[in-house]
Parts: C-alpha cells; sequence; structure tokens
C-alpha cells in the first residue's frame, strides 16, 4: 500500500485533509480514488473548469503503483489538430520535411507511467481512433514509420462537458468513450461543497501569506458569510485568485466588490442549466433575490454604509433591512478598505510553520 500523505507531499499537494475537505461528497470521490489508484484501468474525472481535475490526476498518479514512472500531460486543446498526432504518437527521421531526428511522442514518454489527456473532448476522430488501438492492445506506430511498438501505460483523462452528448452529435467516439471511463470520478463544484469554504481559505491564506511575507487581517464575519453565498463559477481556481489578491494587495473591500456581480445594462439575466427541466418559478425567485441584493448594496455603498439611511431610503422598515442583510448573506458593515503600507511585514526570511508574528485563529 501506498503512503498517501508523502505521495501527495511529493507532488507538492495541498495536504489530502484540504483537498478533500469534510462534504459527504468530495469524501465519495477521495474513496473513489483511493480505491482505483493501484489499479491499470482507465479513468475519466469530470467537473467543471477549476474544481480541481489536474490536482486529482496528480495524486491518482502519486498513490499508482507507477508513481516510478512519468506522469506525462497532454493538453488535448493547446495542440493544433494537424500537430497533435506527431505531439502523441512521435515520428520517424524522413517522416515529412523537416523531420531531421527520431522525435518520441507523449505517448511513448509516458510507458511505465501515466498519460493524462486534458480536455479529452477536443480530440478529433482520427487521433480517438489511434488512441483506442493503444488502449486495446498497448500498441502504435510512430508517423512515418511502421513498426508497431508496445508500451504499457495509464490512461486518466478528464473532460469539463457531457462526453455522451458529443458522442450523440457524433463529434466523440462511443467505443473510445468506453475505453477511456472504465471508471468515472465526478468532481462537484465549489457551491455544492460550501461546507469545505472556510477550509479552503484558510490554506490559501496561510499558503500565500508565505508566499508574499505578511499576514492580511482575517476576514470579517460579514465577508466570509458573503463567500458562502456566492455562486462561484470560476469554482476552487477563482477563490484561490480571489484569496492571492487579498493577500497581497490586503483590501477586503476589492474582495467583496469582486463577489457582487454588475447588473447586465439590459436588464435582469439569470443563468438557466438546460440540462433537465426547469422550475420556472424557482428560476425567477432566484433572479428577483439577486436584483434585490444588488440594489440593496448599492443603496447601502451610496449611504456610506449607514444602515438606518438606506432603510429609509429603500423604504423598508430597519429591521427588514437587518433581516435582508442576514438573509443574503451580506456584508452589514462596510469592509475593510486597502491595509495601509506601513503594516507590511519587513522584508527577509519567515519561519514557514509562522509567517507573521501574530497567529492566525482558523476560520474551522
Amino acid at each position: 500500500m501506498v503512503h498517501h500523505t508523502e505521495s501527495a507531499a511529493s507532488f507538492s499537494l495541498p495536504p489530502l485533509d484540504i483537498l478533500f475537505g469534510k462534504t459527504a461528497v468530495m469524501h465519495a470521490v477521495r474513496n473513489k480514488i483511493e480505491r482505483v489508484a493501484e489499479t491499470d484501468v482507465p479513468v475519466l474525472i469530470q467537473g467543471e473548469s477549476g474544481t480541481g481535475k489536474e490536482i486529482c490526476v496528480q495524486l491518482l498518479h502519486s498513490l499508482s503503483l507507477r508513481s516510478r514512472g512519468h506522469l506525462v500531460k497532454v493538453s488535448c486543446p493547446a495542440i493544433p489538430h494537424s500537430l497533435l498526432e506527431t505531439e502523441l504518437f512521435g515520428y520517424e527521421k524522413g517522416a515529412f520535411t523537416g523531420a531531421t531526428a527520431t522525435k518520441l511522442g507523449r505517448v511513448e514518454q509516458a510507458h511505465n507511467g501515466t498519460l493524462f489527456l486534458d480536455e479529452v473532448g477536443s480530440l478529433d476522430l482520427n487521433v480517438q481512433s489511434k488512441l483506442l488501438q493503444v488502449l486495446q492492445d498497448g500498441t502504435f506506430v510512430r508517423v512515418g514509420g511502421h513498426d508497431s511498438r508496445s508500451i504499457a501505460t495509464r490512461l486518466v483523462s478528464a473532460a469539463n462537458g457531457d462526453l455522451r452528448t458529443q458522442v450523440e452529435n457524433g463529434t466523440f467516439r462511443l467505443d473510445f468513450l468506453f475505453r477511456i471511463n472504465a471508471v468515472t470520478i465526478n468532481l462537484p463544484p465549489l457551491r455544492q461543497r460550501i461546507a469545505d469554504l472556510p477550509i479552503l481559505i484558510d490554506y490559501f491564506i496561510d499558503h500565500y501569506s508565505r508566499i508574499f511575507r505578511h499576514t492580511p487581517e482575517l476576514l470579517s464575519k460579514s465577508a466570509i458569510r458573503l463567500m458562502q453565498s456566492y455562486h462561484w463559477p470560476g469554482n476552487i481556481r477563482q477563490l484561490e485568485n480571489l484569496i492571492r489578491s487579498y493577500v497581497l494587495i490586503g483590501s477586503e473591500e476589492a474582495l467583496v466588490a469582486e463577489l457582487i456581480p454588475e447588473q447586465n445594462r439590459n436588464g435582469v439575466t439569470a443563468e438557466i442549466d438546460l440540462t433537465e427541466p426547469i422550475s420556472l418559478k424557482n428560476i425567477t425567485r432566484q433572479a428577483t433575490h439577486d436584483l434585490e441584493r444588488q440594489i440593496i448594496l448599492k443603496v447601502l455603498q451610496a449611504n456610506s454604509w449607514n444602515r438606518q439611511k438606506t432603510a429609509k431610503w429603500l423604504q423598508i422598515s430597519y429591521r427588514s433591512l437587518l433581516y435582508k442583510l442576514s438573509e443574503a448573506g451580506m456584508p452589514e458593515v462596510p469592509p475593510r478598505p486597502l491595509r495601509s503600507t506601513s503594516g507590511k511585514s519587513p522584508e527577509g526570511p519567515i519561519n514557514s510553520a509562522h509567517p507573521a508574528s501574530t497567529p492566525r485563529t482558523r476560520l474551522y
């Protein structure tokens, strides 16, 4: 059995308790990764952009029996279609003009390791067909070559969208889909694991405090509530970027502004998931709440966060305003502005265990 903690550390991954938090859905993900890691079955990891698919691939490789081999990533949409075949399978000397030497492809580089196809849905049908051969019998032929070569590798793929829809559209082979998803791992969006938000916030603050050599003030409770009510379309990647900016700049006011969407110039809009039946009543109610939240926040800002003036301006009772602020998770007091530069820690090395002289109170 591979020692999980050491394996994660060897890839510079966050601790597993941070990666998977405390929500049941992420514990199920962790359990599935640990169960399939030491097998060679192909794995398909699905999830929205920013949910941590690549980190899960790294963890899967580090826990596998192939961890001594290379983890070779292929960013499928980043490689032009005309070059993808040679990038994957390599080529022989003289295969085409400019091929002055034999080149090993990514598939061959992943021999005895893991081949990671990121955004696998962007592969064209011809390349899917050739990869299918690799999955069936572990053989391939370099471009311009004639000899069949054998490799042993573990394939892990990642997709942002629904590959079955692409199968129906004729842009993805059904037999290839069956081959790459012997096991499917679905990563939930951050909005479905909000209970893990304090853990992630605390981790990112500690992480970037070490990098930037200073620790910001603790986020206010109202800012945390606002973050917990936010939709997080960019998921954990968006959260990390937001916290990195907060640690660097130190402005809670700027952080809050990033979480408040600007009203569409053409009127009220709503994000609608058309993959399943929708409730007009629920969508309308949510759109109304979002618009009300935006209006209250704008009036609060216009009245310098004076809640009594805001209530009068909106022609509602003070008690109703407090209730709406609490219900929407909005700040009840003005967010802290940019901190004074005099509060920065002096230049110089820091203690890795304590990034600042004042100990932080963890959020969880």
